[in-house]
């Protein structure tokens, strides 16, 4: 599922015929890069893919004062059947990726094992800033959010806090991890 041509097609479904600028300007405004895979400097590559598809199509092309032609652009039948199935397959398809961290910590160095617990305190504070960042940014978008916009970027702060929650757990568990990893180093040795 491409975020980004999900993003653009329900941008000119909903907001109507516009130009690269002004989807990268609504883009910006909707901060879609703190809550979305999404790179605003991406709109303009998939735009001509989206063109060439057929799913997005040239309405015409405007000169304001000095500025470039730009070219302002509509969805089609085709983009509108297109986003329907990205707005399907992007709500019903579950994404939880592999954390590389969990095959790192299956696969410690018995020979800094105890550097461990230090590196695990580095991981939660870094969780816990990016908490308070994605907090703070929800903050000052909050009087421009609707009620769904406002209870989906909520999302990205509860999976921070679960990871926090979680670290916090293995540290907990941790003279225990350490003593069994330990014990089976000395027995293979």
């Amino acid at each position: 599922m491409s975020s980004v041509r999900l993003y653009i097609l329900g941008a000119l479904a909903v907001e109507g015929p516009m130009h690269g600028h002004q989807l990268r300007l609504l883009a910006e405004k909707e901060h879609v890069h703190y809550w979305t895979d999404i790179s605003v400097g991406s709109l303009y590559g998939v735009i001509k893919r989206l063109a060439a598809e057929g799913l997005i199509t040239e309405l015409r092309v405007e000169r304001e004062g000095n500025y470039p032609e730009r070219q302002v652009y509509e969805i089609s039948a085709a983009g509108r059947e297109a986003l329907a199935v990205l707005r399907l397959d992007g709500l019903s398809t579950v994404v939880f990726r592999p954390d590389p961290f969990d095959l790192a910590m299956s696969r410690l160095d018995p020979e800094s094992i105890d550097t461990v617990e230090a590196t695990l305190r580095g991981r939660v504070e870094t969780l816990g800033a990016m908490l308070a960042e994605s907090e703070a940014q929800r903050a000052r978008a909050d009087q421009y959010l609707t009620a769904n916009e406002r209870f989906v970027l909520s999302h990205k702060s509860v999976r921070l806090r679960a990871e926090i929650d979680w670290h916090n757990a293995l540290i907990s568990e941790l003279p225990r991890i350490i003593a069994d990893e330990s014990a089976r180093t000395k027995a293979s040795s």
